[in-house]
């Protein structure tokens, strides 16, 4: 059992979903500096890390974050401009509320010190900030609720013909909830009031379970002189600006609100200041934005309540007991096979069928959308493209993509190392940028799709590409070609993968020193996925990761090399073939095979794992491919496809490559996973070393 998340625990959690969320919003808003749906989405992640914190003992945290939620309270109310210096301080400041969030004790107060004294010089004292309006918890929407903007105006003689607007509002209020605001623009001076005219009209929005015609009857009895407009509000969509409010009402001009935006006064104080609308219009407009927003807010809540956070370790433990599930379901089928009872065969189909879609099912839970992954590089981007002095923007796809939780985990350290070589060795400088004809502002691409039984992560950028040439020299220089052999592009560029390979002129505080690409192969092998890389000089490089849905449970094919049986992951497969006598006879020393006029080498596993069982008369190849290699591996008998629970290697067979793990078969016996680029790669070596001998 999985011991339950203490509160502390529980907070960190959250308060990381904020912390992503504030960086994402200050990354934005450094690009849409007026945008002050952003501004507010900052200011309601420092305020709720605030008070969070104070509930839950994290004091350093509420006391440090007080001062830059002032800040922004600042921002919000239009007295200090976000400008770029504030953002990069409150990013700074992000990064200090994570330490008091992950550990208070060994958090550097020096550090939360001089933040805070930048802090004051950008904004000024800290007393200049006013406290944070509380953040109001709206009521339980009920699903059935609709909105309504109400605008009606009765004739000048209403009241004095009996007719009391009140009462009216009254009953609009038995509606529901009706939040209503007086127009005064009709009223005139004093001395020219007549105490028997109605001057006001309203404007208001009402919230209700009631149909359209309870609203109608309200105004039954003077709907014929009166005016009257009702109309539906959609709170499904997010909550536009003040601004759109006004121009979609009528009560202003698109072109006056957009030159009022320009200005830091807040849009209404400047529209009823120039007279461009009255201040009780912009009043009911202020209205119907709060319902609105509180409307997004409850959906959120609802959204939220729909659904449950769940301890990763839980997960992997309902995938480990799926996989044993599996396995004893394989051997109940063989059991069923070989007893020849109907009634039993039956049985076994359908609780595979059920064990198929439980492993399907759990699977889905396990995967998150690849996006959690990619938003935390436009930090990466903006930092390192301000230390190197480039200009580089970073676009994303795929966001949508889901990949196993662990997946895209061990992810993150391989696409920081690509993303670095791409900022400091793809792309030019600005002037290098310009003199190629190029925008001088540099262009990465991160993008994620699902391809059959894979994910495909590619990064890709626009900058000078990848220097064969210099490539090919540094790998003769090295040993790792023979001068004057013969390498396609995709060998060529594999070679940067190797440790310690780099053809960088000088280290820099990024990269040079040729340890980070090998370390981003090891990862992606270790992930049963692989690298591929395609360059054009002076357009860029595309590196494309191949990566299986999921580490717990594949398709295999299920061979036998002499009296071992062994899987070979389907997604690695391309076709099997047969290797007859004759065949056999004529490749003894070249190790090729004509696959329809293609030359294929292959390995003889048989040799490789020193079988001594007779080799079968007709033995098969099965053609696999390893990045743009194609290869042939010669067993004994295909078996067919298997379903396989991966089980780890112990310790003591850490050092062995060409195995990724082991499953167990029907009959209980266990059978060796093939790695197939370790594979390949050991074979390789070995042949050239039996050619040499």
């Amino acid at each position: 059992m999985t011991a339950a998340a203490s509160p502390a625990d529980t907070f960190r959690q959250e308060a990381q979903e904020l912390l992503e969320q504030l960086e994402a919003a200050l990354l934005d808003l450094e690009e849409r500096p007026d945008d002050h749906a952003l501004i507010d989405t900052a200011f309601r992640a420092l305020h709720t890390l605030k008070g969070s914190g104070a509930m839950f003992g994290f004091d350093a945290l509420a006391a440090f974050t007080h001062h830059v939620e002032n800040a922004f309270d600042l921002v919000r109310k239009g007295r200090l401009a976000p400008s770029e210096s504030l953002i990069g301080l409150t990013l700074a400041a992000r990064d200090h509320m994570r330490a008091l969030i992950e550990d208070p004790e060994a958090a550097d107060a020096a550090t939360g010190t001089a933040l805070l004294a930048r802090l004051t010089e950008v904004v000024g004292s800290p007393a200049e900030a006013a406290a944070p309006a509380p953040v109001a918890v709206p009521d339980e929407v009920a699903s059935t609720t609709n909105s309504w903007r109400i605008r009606f105006r009765l004739p000048p003689g209403a009241a004095a013909a009996g007719t009391n607007p009140l009462l009216l509002l009254d009953e609009l209020r038995a509606l529901g909830s009706f939040d209503v605001v007086a127009l005064t623009d009709g009223v005139p001076a004093v001395e020219d009031i007549d105490p028997a005219t109605l001057y006001l009209a309203w404007d208001g929005v009402l919230t209700t379970t009631a149909p359209r015609s309870a609203i109608d009857d309200v105004f039954l009895f003077v709907l014929d002189d009166m005016e009257l407009k009702v109309e539906p509000l959609d709170a499904s969509s997010a909550p536009p600006r003040l601004g759109e409010i006004l121009v979609e009402r009528g009560d202003a001009k698109a072109e006056t609100v957009q030159q009022a935006v320009q200005s830091q006064e807040r849009l209404g104080e400047i529209l009823v200041k120039t007279g461009a609308v009255s201040g009780d219009a912009v009043a009911a407009a202020l209205v119907e934005q709060r319902h609105l927003r509180d409307a997004e807010v409850a959906r959120s809540a609802a959204k939220a309540a729909d659904s449950i956070r769940v301890p990763a370790e839980r997960l992997d433990d309902l995938m480990d007991r799926v996989g044993e599930l599996v396995i004893a379901q394989a051997r109940l089928r063989q059991l069923a096979i070989g007893s020849g009872n109907l009634a039993l065969k039956a049985v076994a189909e359908e609780i595979e069928r059920l064990a198929a879609e439980l492993r399907d099912t759990t699977m889905v839970i396990r995967t998150v959308p690849i996006g959690s992954l990619f938003g935390r590089y436009r930090r990466l981007v903006r930092d390192l493209s301000r230390d190197l002095g480039k200009e580089v923007e970073l676009s994303t796809a795929g966001e949508d993509t889901e990949l196993d939780k662990t997946m895209v985990e061990r992810l993150n350290d391989p696409l920081v190392h690509l993303i670095r070589n791409c900022i400091d060795h793809g792309l030019e400088t600005g002037d290098g940028r310009r003199d190629a004809g190029k925008p001088p502002t540099g262009h990465i691409q991160l993008a994620a799709v699902h391809s059959g039984a894979e994910v495909l992560v590619s990064i890709r950028d626009d900058g000078r590409g990848l220097d064969r040439t210099r490539i090919r020299a540094r790998a003769e220089e090295q040993g790792l070609v023979a001068a004057g052999a013969k390498l396609g592009d995709a060998e060529l560029y594999q070679l940067i993968f190797h440790p310690g390979f780099s053809t960088a002129a000088a280290v820099t505080s990024v990269s040079g020193r040729g340890v980070g690409m090998d370390v981003v192969k090891r990862t992606i092998e270790g992930l049963r996925g692989t690298v591929e890389v395609d360059s054009t000089p002076g357009q860029g490089t595309t590196v494309t990761l191949r990566l299986p849905l999921t580490l717990a449970i594949i398709d295999g094919l299920l061979v036998r090399i002499g009296d071992g049986r062994y899987v070979i992951p389907l997604t690695a497969v391309e076709e099997c073939v047969e290797l007859t006598t004759a065949e056999d006879g004529r490749s003894r020393g070249t190790s090729l095979l004509n696959i329809r006029g293609d030359l294929v080498p292959f390995l003889r596993l048989r040799e490789m794992f020193a079988a001594t069982v007779p080799a079968d008369a007709y033995q098969k190849v099965v053609i696999v491919s390893t990045g743009d290699l194609r290869v042939g591996l010669v067993v004994d008998q295909v078996i067919g496809d298997h379903q396989t629970v991966i089980k780890s290697l112990s310790k003591l067979h850490a050092d062995v490559d060409c195995f990724s793990g082991a499953t167990i078969l029907g009959d209980g016996t266990v059978a060796l996973i093939l790695d197939v680029p370790h594979l390949v790669e050991f074979g390789q070596v070995r042949e050239e070393r039996q050619r040499a001998s």
